[in-house]
């Protein structure tokens, strides 16, 4: 079976890290005002979803669409780039479609199942077994849910100033994880390429 407590917590604390879902509390709320409701449920549900097929089809998933890691990537960085210049401008590039429904996209994904997760859950496989990554990815997303419910109380407390403050200074920090993704895995397709 390969059920090991350590590797659990070696597992649940890399995802924990790596997803930042209390680093992302002012880009939900962000998104929340344009989109008049996140629902944790639904978030949480397609977030993980999406996890599962990274962490049992991930290679073979990709590969079906002929896209390596690296450039799948490079994608998803051009994304969190973008959400970034939102936050940091003031604009709106992301155009919410339907009340709420637009919730999803982009916090299950970019946001929280974001490319550097997703490439995480791939690497994490290379040293843990499954069922260990399984439990700690779970007690995640459980984790997740519960920021996700607490997005009004966080508001409360930071208040409108607090919440501009916040967004400015996560927008450059979401800016900065884009361009380091961008140029880690730019740098490793050129390598592939030759």
């Amino acid at each position: 079976m390969g059920l090991d407590l350590r590797e659990i917590v070696a597992a649940f604390m890399v995802l924990f890290a790596i997803i930042d879902i209390t680093g992302s509390i002012p880009i939900i709320i962000d998104i929340k005002a344009k989109s008049g409701a996140v629902h944790p449920m639904k978030v949480t549900v397609v977030s993980y979803i999406i996890f599962l097929a990274f962490l049992f089809i991930g290679n073979p998933l990709l590969g079906v669409f002929g896209i390596d890691v690296s450039s799948f990537a490079i994608a998803g960085s051009f994304i969190i780039f973008l959400i970034a210049m939102e936050m940091i401008l003031g604009i709106e590039l992301f155009k919410q479609e339907s009340q709420g429904e637009g919730a999803v996209f982009p916090i299950a994904f970019p946001l929280i199942a974001g490319a550097g997760s997703l490439t995480t859950i791939l690497s994490l496989k290379a040293e843990f077994h499954t069922i260990n990554i399984f439990i700690g990815l779970t007690l995640n997303m459980v984790i997740v849910y519960l920021v996700l419910r607490l997005t009004k109380m966080f508001e409360r407390l930071l208040g409108k100033g607090g919440l501009q403050i916040l967004k400015k200074v996560f927008g450059v920090i979401l800016l900065s994880i884009a361009i380091k993704l961008f140029l880690t895995n730019t740098g490793i397709v050129i390598l592939n390429g030759r």
